[in-house]
């Protein structure tokens, strides 16, 4: 009626690492990555009669902490000045490693003709050396955990203060949001 078992420690230990091992990594919580402009350049200014466009490369750093490679597609971010619509930076398609930093050369452009709307205020925001943007994005791609492909959201709402002289970054706050969905 009955066989015999063999106790085996190795055994043991072999499928209790396997076992935290694969609830660790099913289990870990997606965190949300973060994103940081570093600097602001001005690379040319353009007649767009009767206003000047202004061509820009917005270095921004973003940090990916969770356990997971992932690859996202190109987009579109919306940079707004008072409100509106100011211009945007194109976010080309990519990956990043797990738990890995990267710096991003994001191109922009800035309407020239939508500022001169708001020449009053931008004058006073360039007297005080102060000037605040807004900018959104949403960027779409897959995370790969083992096996499974997950597919990924991140909205990224930026408030960043400059300075419109020198285009220094004085402030800013960034809040990202993941949001994961099935496969």
């Amino acid at each position: 009626m009955g066989k015999k078992f063999k106790w085996s420690w190795t055994s043991a230990l072999v499928g209790a690492a396997t076992a935290t091992a694969a609830t660790a990594i099913l289990s870990s919580k997606p965190r949300d990555p973060t994103v940081h402009l570093i600097s602001i350049n001005l690379t040319s200014l353009k007649l767009n009669f009767p206003a000047l466009d202004t061509d820009l490369i917005l270095t921004v750093h973003v940090t990916n902490p969770n356990i997971a490679a992932i690859q996202y597609s190109s987009t579109n971010m919306s940079i707004y000045y008072s409100g509106c619509l100011l211009g945007s930076a194109r976010v080309n398609a990519g990956s990043q490693p797990p738990r890995s930093c990267q710096l991003l050369q994001l191109p922009a452009r800035l309407s020239g003709l939508e500022l001169a709307h708001h020449a009053k205020k931008l004058l006073a925001d360039v007297a005080r050396r102060e000037m605040v943007l807004n900018a959104a994005v949403d960027i779409e791609g897959e995370a790969k955990v083992l096996w499974w492909d997950h597919k990924f959201r991140v909205h990224v709402d930026s408030h960043v203060t400059v300075d419109p002289v020198f285009l220094d970054v004085i402030d800013q706050q960034n809040k990202s949001v993941l949001m994961l969905f099935d496969a």
